[in-house]
């Protein structure tokens, strides 16, 4: 749409900020109203407002791997709907990747169109990750599965509440399939209100502004996404810059499988193509074309301009290529569960890409794995405890990494122990930095981390999904790489078992048995030798590096 200039640039800033706290108010609402540790402790959730036409206008800073979900589904609504058939107090539901717009199963997405005088307004969204939505393991999320169909249940696009209220049918029909649906029926009602804060507020703006300001207002941020991305990618020189980098075999005996992109830059033109990325897994690291998407967003805002807004003027200006029937372009039923393993080797190699052109301003290699656990169990009070696992970022050119955070595609809290073990029958060991788990450099690497959980009931199971337990990350310009993760089960003792792989499901536990979960560091940037010896001692005395590590690789 051509910009009509009717609104001053002030008002769209003060209207652009309002939109981002109308926002941050529903995923505050969404946090404080949910019963699981995952959304209201944990923060595992997103919100979004879009306007009257689907496009988004302000996401409130959650979890990148989101921007898909909530994008995809308004796109599908409006596909399968069409918004002239929409009604005040209409919210839809979905989760299905195939048909919904969604990424994977457990993330559970609610949109809801706002009217104001009889007239389409907007959209209020927001997606929220579920502790437990069926499937074949408790949590709904291994990495092992072979189908969607043991993903848990695929929820089409359908009608939650209208103006009569919530359809009570559809929350049984969800909950029943859920091993803990009063779990559910609370985060599912905590999603609803939380749409309808969002869609009180831009009500609200609108009768405060109008909406003839309001639709001129988003065109312009809109607009002003789109102009600032173009000045970001006209910057970079023009050409061609491909990396890979690969994932840890998805079966045992099957080769690893290659993640590939070509970056083309031509003026203010930018196109990500991942021809070259290898087959569709048989397990569910595949990626749908929402979660690809959400990726390359993700990554060219942080390494080209942090501050271009998140918007659809934005994502609307990127061109992206996959094969169909690879890994990044799967066809269904392939199973998607631990789909954020491939995004975040996505993330890795067009940073990989793009440090060809920007060198001064990409870092080494990140721990870039989910490292998702869960953990479950009990038999009159069944419980389901689900963890992302922090790990290394990776050392930057100028600077040392950071320690035990996420990166990339997840943005998630840690659980705090207090209230993992009140809320659990588990109980934290130990919970510590990996000295040496940062790569050698003359910027270190950041550390992974050691956690420790002991089973304190009679029996529970874990499952997880994680990569990076075979391939490390990668060191950037002489810097050496980081260590890969790995399970423990039983450690230090007669029993201790290194688990074989980082995608697992069902592996039976009994009272006092330690799982150990240790996180991937990440790659140091710039050659060791090049390092300043007084960092060097400091890290030694604080642990960060032993002075084995310090002789082998700095020479110290």
């Amino acid at each position: 749409m051509k910009i009509t200039n009717k609104v001053d640039s002030v008002t769209v800033q003060v209207i652009g900020n309002a939109l981002l706290s109308i926002a941050d108010e529903v995923g505050s609402v969404l946090k404080q109203a949910s019963y699981s540790t995952n959304i209201k402790e944990r923060s595992d959730c997103s919100t979004a407002v879009f306007n009257k036409n689907g496009r988004l206008v302000a996401q409130a800073e959650h979890i990148p791997i989101h921007m898909g979900s909530m994008k995809g589904a308004v796109d599908e609504l409006q596909r399968a709907r069409g918004f002239d058939s929409l009604k005040p107090g209409d919210v839809y539901i979905t989760n299905d990747p195939y048909s919904g717009g969604g990424t994977h199963l457990p993330d559970i997405t609610m949109v809801a169109p706002v009217f104001r005088e009889g007239e389409l307004i907007g959209f209020s969204a927001n997606i929220a990750h579920h502790s437990d939505v069926g499937g074949h393991v408790a949590g709904s999320n291994s990495g092992d599965s072979t189908s969607i169909f043991q993903e848990g249940l695929r929820i089409p696009l359908v009608r939650f509440t209208d103006a009569l209220g919530v359809n009570e049918d559809i929350l049984a029909f969800v909950t029943l399939n859920s091993r803990l649906p009063e779990e559910r029926r609370g985060d599912l009602l905590a999603q609803s209100s939380a749409v309808g804060i969002g869609a009180t507020r831009l009500v609200e703006l609108h009768d405060k502004y109008g909406t003839e300001t309001m639709e001129s207002a988003q065109e312009e941020l809109l607009e002003y996404g789109k102009r600032r991305l173009a000045a970001a990618v006209a910057a970079l020189p023009d050409g061609n810059y491909s990396y890979s980098d690969w994932l840890d075999s998805d079966v045992a005996g099957e080769d690893p499988i290659p993640v590939a992109v070509t970056v083309r830059v031509a003026g203010d033109n930018i196109e990500l193509d991942f021809e070259g990325t290898g087959r569709e897994a048989k397990v569910a690291v595949n990626v749908v074309r929402s979660a690809l998407e959400a990726t390359v967003y993700y990554s060219l805002k942080a390494a080209l301009d942090p501050d271009i807004p998140a918007n659809g003027g934005f994502f609307d200006s990127i061109k992206i290529l996959a094969p169909l029937g690879s890994l990044l372009n799967p066809k269904a039923p392939a199973p998607v569960a631990a789909r954020t393993d491939a995004c975040q080797r996505v993330a890795d190699v067009i940073m990989g890409a793009l440090a060809q052109a920007i060198p001064t301003r990409i870092p080494a290699g990140s721990h870039s794995s989910i490292t998702f656990v869960t953990f479950s169990g009990g038999k009159e009070d069944f419980f389901v405890y689900p963890e992302v696992v922090a790990g290394g970022f990776g050392a930057r050119p100028n600077k040392d990494g950071m320690d035990a955070v996420q990166v990339h595609v997840t943005n998630s809290s840690n659980l705090p122990i207090e209230a993992l073990e009140l809320e659990y029958p588990l109980m934290v060991e130990s919970y510590e930095l990996i000295p040496d788990s940062g790569g050698a450099g003359e910027f270190r690497g950041g550390l992974g981390v050691r956690r420790d959980i002991r089973i304190m009931g009679d029996e529970a199971e874990f499952s997880a999904h994680a990569d990076r337990q075979t391939y490390p990350p990668r060191g950037f310009e002489g810097g050496l790489d980081g260590t890969p993760g790995r399970f423990i089960l039983r450690p230090g003792t007669p029993q201790e078992e290194i688990l074989s792989s980082g995608r697992v499901s069902g592996i039976k536990l009994y009272r006092d048995d330690i799982l150990r979960i240790e996180s991937p560091g990440s790659g140091g940037f710039g050659l060791p030798q090049n390092r300043d010896r007084g960092k060097i001692d400091t890290d030694i005395r604080e642990h960060r590096i032993s002075a084995e590590a310090a002789e082998k690789d700095y020479g110290h």
